[in-house]
């Protein structure tokens, strides 16, 4: 079901300016070459250079906006495409003072136009939208395209982690995780009984465990 259009939208995300990070340039070509420099300043975005952690389908922001308090001394990049959603993590952000947390509304396959090669030091994939029809495979966030991507962008050694609740996409993306160079490590078939600490669940993650679906979560990395 499309979700309806949020009343004074526009407004609303402009009153966001000092979370919403701009964008001056979208077409859907999205490995085609710009004319100008897009790559944003990170240190200057933040007003520091500590840690950058990115979340791509940051939804309505209740991951981000935890996380980014639990973790002062880190800063969160969050990534969401749509207008009616990001708005709500936005909104969320500013209620809770959280200086270190700036929204970017775009596709993942912008994210090498605006983010400096390895820059970024983890990497969250929460219930990205396992698009199960196989004609929409190279949608997934864990297809090729994207672990290209991801390379370009993440610092040495940094770590890519991923929950889901679907089994066939899990499996899509440790298949694709390793063909591709990376390792895996701390794999769960069962997140909330595995006795894993400080994971912070999710919107969609308390949904689907209210359901008795099991979560499933990896965490991948270039060695």
């Amino acid at each position: 079901m499309r979700m309806r259009r949020k009343k004074n939208l526009e407004q609303r995300l402009a009153a966001c300016t000092d979370v919403l990070v701009p964008i001056r340039y979208a077409d859907r070509h999205f490995d085609a070459p710009v004319d100008e420099d897009l790559t944003l300043d990170l240190a200057a975005l933040f007003g520091n250079d500590r840690p950058v952690h990115l979340e791509i389908g940051c939804g309505k922001g209740g991951f981000v906006a935890e996380a980014a308090r639990r973790n002062p001394d880190v800063n969160f990049l969050a990534v969401e495409k749509t207008a009616n959603v990001i708005v709500c993590g936005c909104e969320t952000v500013q209620a809770l003072g959280l200086p270190n947390v700036r929204f970017l509304k775009l596709s993942a396959e912008y994210l090498w136009r605006y983010l400096p090669p390895q820059s970024i030091a983890r990497l969250y994939l929460n219930f990205s939208c396992p698009f199960p029809k196989e004609k929409y495979r190279n949608h997934r966030l864990t297809a090729p395209r994207f672990l290209r991507i991801y390379k370009q962008i993440l610092l040495p050694g940094a770590q890519i982690w991923q929950k889901t609740d679907n089994m066939h996409f899990f499996e899509f993306s440790i298949e694709n995780l390793t063909q591709n160079g990376f390792a895996l490590q701390n794999v769960s078939l069962d997140l909330h009984n595995s006795g894993l600490a400080d994971n912070i669940v999710t919107e969609y993650e308390s949904r689907f465990a209210a359901q008795g679906a099991p979560i499933y979560r990896l965490e991948a990395y270039l060695p």
